[in-house]
């Protein structure tokens, strides 16, 4: 047989074993072969890092090429990548971390689509606890005020203040309310201490300041009336609150209401304090508080004292302030019935606090009221005295003790267009939104919740 014959015959019948072979390879007794392991090191074989982040060093070869992928969007990994047999350092980014429980990310190698490799990698965290407030104010009876703390860790709170106790001391990670509780503060002067909450090797303060709950009469005179508003949950029957609508006067934006609106109170008692609060309701009007003492009685001369903390935010204008008792409008309209401002306060010029005097003759209308500002530092956010003491012939204002307005009869003219406080007048406190001067610079409506904080209102009469 010549030789390209026998050549023919091998081929076909080596093309004969093949269709053969593959016609019977999904037969139960012809398995494939497994694909062959990709072998990969690397060191270390796992990663931490602590709270505030860095840099971590990954070490990766393997038999194949290689890509790297990670499934947290806090690490970063640089190269991506490596080739087959290369021993390739990884530099691993991982970003800071201030959240409350430890994290964890997988680093994967992949080689032909898969995953070859995982490595783990856990970031810790910083034992902290968080108090809700970094400071309270009470007033000067045994009095006590909330704290949230919310921790992720074990906790403890501690004073060195004598007066100062609270309840727990101590807690676990997740959210507690703690009781700051006060002892009466039976002194002449405010005081303060500091409550320490520890986490770990974090440690933050409470500052805790309570107000001075004794007083002194002004030489010559004696209390005949005060609210101490240390009870109830709104002011007492004393007090008469106004119920009017927006613009009803100064063009004013807010409402007043003697009602709640959405289940808050725009005066209300609480841990001692009135609070007039000034809120927009869920139909978007602003609700506010404006409240008499003792209208139809008030009184006639005599030293008239409130301790007041002023809100802040441009459009708030709250006052401490005193009107005539039972005016006829009609022959004795304002301003001839005469009008005394202890203090006013506008958010768009913050803790500068006025007086003023308006009468027929002397009133912000014509431009000649007699009035005076004065710089009075932290009169928003912390408290401050503001009093009246008026004679048949004398007025002045003082803020802590300092005078800022006198006005005397004789300089102003004795005749009822020009000093027409000789009948009983009653205190007013009030917080307006917007209106003439409330609102010259505009108003911000994200201050908005707001509260003017009374710790008392005092009337004292000469004996």
């Amino acid at each position: 047989m010549k030789k390209s014959s026998l050549t023919a015959l091998f081929v076909t019948l080596f093309t004969a074993f093949n269709i053969m072979a593959a016609c019977g390879s999904d037969s139960k007794d012809s398995p494939s072969l497994p694909d062959s392991p990709v072998d990969v090191a690397v060191s270390p074989e796992a990663l931490s890092a602590g709270p505030e982040g860095g840099t971590l060093e990954l070490h990766v070869k393997a038999d194949a090429d290689w890509a790297v992928s990670s499934d947290a969007d806090w690490v970063t990994i640089k190269p991506s990548g490596g080739l087959k047999g290369v021993d390739t350092k990884l530099s691993v980014k991982v970003s800071g971390h201030d959240g409350m429980d430890e994290r964890t990310a997988g680093i994967d190698i992949i080689s032909g689509g898969k995953t070859v490799k995982s490595v783990s990698l856990v970031q810790g965290y910083t034992k902290k606890a968080t108090p809700s407030l970094s400071s309270v104010i009470l007033s000067g009876l045994e009095s006590s005020a909330k704290v949230r703390v919310s921790s992720n860790a074990a906790w403890t709170l501690s004073t060195e203040s004598g007066w100062i106790s609270v309840m727990p001391d101590k807690g676990e990670k997740g959210d507690t309310d703690v009781e700051i509780k006060v002892k009466e503060n039976d002194t002449s002067s405010a005081r303060e201490g500091v409550v320490i909450l520890e986490c770990g090797v974090t440690v933050s303060e409470i500052k805790v300041s309570q107000l001075s709950d004794s007083f002194t009469a002004p030489e010559g005179y004696s209390l005949v009336w005060s609210d101490e508003f240390n009870e109830g949950v709104t002011p007492g029957g004393d007090w008469v609150l106004e119920n009017w609508a927006a613009g009803h006067v100064n063009n004013e934006l807010q409402t007043y209401t003697s009602r709640q609106v959405d289940g808050k109170w725009t005066a209300e008692i609480k841990d001692g304090f009135l609070n007039i609060n000034c809120f927009k309701g869920n139909d978007g009007k602003v609700y506010s508080a404006r409240m008499n003492a003792r209208p139809s009685k008030g009184w006639l001369y005599g030293y008239f004292e409130a301790r007041i903390m002023l809100p802040s935010g441009k459009g708030t204008w709250p006052a401490f302030w005193m009107m005539p008792c039972n005016v006829d409008w009609n022959t004795n309209g304002w301003p001839k019935c005469g009008e005394i401002d202890i203090m006013e306060e506008v958010g768009a010029n913050p803790d500068y606090v006025s007086s003023s005097l308006h009468t027929q003759n002397y009133n912000h209308t014509k431009g000649t009221q007699k009035t005076h500002e004065m710089k009075c530092v932290g009169a928003e956010g912390s408290f401050h005295v503001y009093a009246l003491e008026w004679t048949e012939d004398e007025i002045i204002t003082y803020v802590d003790g300092n005078v800022q307005l006198r006005a005397t009869r004789a300089s102003m003219g004795t005749d009822h267009d020009s000093w027409p406080f000789h009948y009983a007048f009653y205190p007013i406190l009030n917080l307006a939104w917007g209106g003439d001067w409330g609102g010259y610079k505009g108003i911000d409506e994200s201050a908005l919740p707001v509260t003017m904080k009374v710790d008392y209102v005092r009337v004292f009469q000469k004996n």
